[in-house]
């Protein structure tokens, strides 16, 4: 699970208890108008279907999912890799990569470097895996325009909840003792519409953006392997330029330990015979 779209919706949440606590309010209170939660909750979801394909409102479950869930991505590892694959690529050849795409699980990764291993025009391999990548974050912009859309006719229907009831608050103005009630439940739609706007509805579309970049980041990263590799270049090379994608902090250290790999291979057998 991602602890950061958990943890982030744990604290929005508490800091808002909080604060109707302190108020002189009650958590309760955010509940006393059902009316108002369906017309937020059923209008934003159904206007927002009817800008969408029933394809991906069908999918919105989905969506929430990716959003709690972390990417299983490992980008070090990829690295380490294709720094391998290159390796032996350049002592024995690009076919004798074809046994190792075959234990490869991203699909991906194992697309491109089997690719190169039949021999594909490079240009070719950059522009088959580009259009996948291309394609990947257009499928990924649906779902992040989903809920960026219901995020923003949220507040709209709940300034349309708030009228409605101001307007049966108008209706009870021979009742002063009602007032205050009904004037309360008419801006708890307002509110339940900011609420579920920017607690919900833009906050899963933005993870799902970050997400978006993050797969696509890693994917450019294993396009450069691939590319690097066909062209035959230095292993050194290829892990220099693939730790670029990387933070900073994390670069140096992948860049520190390759080092030490190179090294360790360099370094000559002591003679431990006797003179």
């Amino acid at each position: 699970m991602d602890i950061a779209t958990i943890s982030g919706l744990v604290l929005a949440i508490t800091v808002i208890i909080t604060a109707l606590i302190l108020d002189g309010g009650s958590p309760a209170e955010l509940f006393a108008a059902p009316a108002a939660i369906i017309l937020i909750f059923g209008g934003s979801i159904g206007a927002t279907i009817v800008t969408s394909p029933l394809k991906i409102a069908l999918k919105v479950p989905v969506y929430i999912m990716q959003a709690f869930k972390t990417n299983k991505l490992n980008t070090k590892a990829d690295i380490e890799l294709l720094t391998k694959l290159a390796d032996k690529a350049r002592r024995e050849g690009l076919l004798a990569l074809e046994d190792d795409s075959k234990k490869i699980d991203d699909k991906f990764l194992k697309k491109g470097i089997m690719m190169i291993v039949d021999g594909v025009d490079p240009e070719q391999v950059s522009a088959i895996l580009e259009t996948t990548i291309d394609q990947m974050r257009n499928r990924h912009k649906q779902g992040i325009g989903f809920f960026t859309a219901a995020g923003g006719f949220a507040p709209t229907f709940g300034i349309i909840g708030t009228v409605m009831g101001l307007i049966s608050v108008l209706k009870q103005l021979d009742n002063p003792a009602a007032l205050g009630e009904a004037i309360a439940s008419a801006f708890l739609a307002t509110l339940w519409g900011l609420l579920t706007a920017n607690l919900i509805y833009l906050p899963i579309g933005g993870k799902l953006k970050a997400k978006s970049e993050e797969e696509a980041h890693n994917r450019y990263m294993q396009l450069e392997g691939i590319i690097s590799i066909q062209a035959g270049e230095n292993p050194r090379i290829v892990r220099d330029k693939l730790t670029a994608y990387l933070p900073p902090s994390e670069a140096a250290s992948e860049k520190d330990a390759g080092n030490a790999k190179s090294a360790s291979k360099k370094a000559p057998v002591a003679n431990t015979g006797k003179a």
